[in-house]
């Protein structure tokens, strides 16, 4: 069993990351992994964990988080009307599947090509939620097939190698299609179950050697459980935060932090 001065530095680190990304994603409506797989990577590594596979850890803690934060989120946005189940269930597929293929690629790679992964998706997410136009379109409806099915498969495949949960590409894409933003943030928060799941079923029966203490093939135990409980705390204040407040200079900020997060992550691998 790992001593209590391994122990306590974790999980203080862990409950001021779940702390952190639960008022981010209430005052912002960004997705808790998005800030979570950098957190933990940044923590892990500080404790002494920055094995050869750590990103892996990182990607599959926070997509077992999302499994939860993302069924009561598109459980709350399904009372309110706002998801379309038609889009969530012609995704689903694709979703799934595609998802599954990112755990089995993430599994066999080195920690570092998935630093690559997430510098350079997260550093165009920045780049987007700083510059993008809201006005943008690229069609007045959803794509049908095959164009619909490779949108979510690319989503899907992105998201899980990433440890997201797939609002951070489908909102976007969703808006550029014609669809209302509170729409799409509301139908995006259902994608995260149909991406986390059979990532975390996959990511169960991967083993991570140099793994934090008590991970469970590539999810770590403590993380998952502190951050929800912490996220599930502080993400009415983020919200309560949101109506205070105008939050597009805090969004700015984000987009800005997140776009600094990817080039550093992106610089450990080049130096």
């Amino acid at each position: 069993m790992p001593e209590l001065s391994t122990l306590i530095p974790l999980l203080i680190a862990l409950i001021v990351i779940g702390g952190f990304a639960g008022v981010i994603g209430g005052l912002l409506g960004v997705g808790g992994g998005i800030v979570l797989v950098p957190a933990f990577f940044y923590a892990f590594g500080a404790l002494g964990y920055g094995g050869g596979q750590v990103m892996q850890v990182c990607v599959a803690t926070s997509l077992a988080t999302i499994v939860v934060t993302s069924i009561r989120s598109v459980s709350s946005h399904h009372r309110k009307g706002a998801v379309d189940w038609e889009v969530l269930r012609s995704w689903a597929p694709w979703l799934v599947g595609a998802s599954a293929l990112g755990v089995f690629v993430a599994a066999r790679v080195p920690s570092a090509a998935l630093q690559v992964v997430f510098g350079a998706l997260a550093g165009l997410a920045g780049l987007w939620m700083a510059f993008g136009r809201d006005t943008a379109r690229l069609g007045d409806a959803m794509p049908g097939q095959p164009l619909r099915g490779a949108l979510a498969s690319a989503v899907g495949f992105f998201s899980a190698l990433m440890g997201i949960g797939g609002g951070t590409f489908g909102v976007p894409l969703m808006t550029l299609f014609g669809m209302p933003i509170h729409r799409a943030v509301a139908t995006a928060s259902g994608f995260g179950v149909l991406i986390a799941v059979p990532a975390v079923l996959g990511f169960l029966v991967v083993n991570v050697a140099q793994a934090p203490p008590w991970t469970l093939g590539a999810v770590n135990l403590p993380a998952f459980l502190v951050v929800i409980g912490t996220t599930l705390l502080t993400t009415p204040w983020g919200v309560r935060l949101a109506h205070e407040m105008n939050p597009k200079p805090l969004k700015s900020a984000f987009a800005v932090f997140l776009t600094l997060v990817a080039l550093n992550m992106l610089r450990k691998v080049i130096w």
